[in-house]
């Protein structure tokens, strides 16, 4: 039982630095969103969105298979978008 206590714990330290990096993310996502209304361009790309989950396909090493992370993606990526288009319209 320790032992999986341990492995549940490394897993809890890596739970929390997803959440880092997914705020990270969406800070970025905003600042994207910032220079995109100064400058003209649609909310949303499509050709990026496909490109980064084709990306995240290739780079992919298991043991995740690429459906699984793909979905997980374009969910990091809509909540991504949707904080943006949160803060511009503060």
């Amino acid at each position: 039982m320790e032992k999986i206590r341990r492995l549940r714990e490394r897993i809890d330290a890596l739970d929390d630095d997803i959440l880092r990096i997914l705020s990270h993310r969406a800070e970025l996502a905003i600042r994207v969103g910032h220079v995109k209304r100064r400058t003209g361009l649609a909310a949303r790309s499509s050709d990026r969105e496909r490109a980064i989950l084709h990306r995240i396909g290739r780079v992919n090493a298991g043991p995740l298979e690429n459906a699984a992370v793909r979905r997980i993606f374009r969910v990091i990526v809509q909540e991504s978008r949707r904080a943006a288009i949160r803060e511009l319209r503060k």
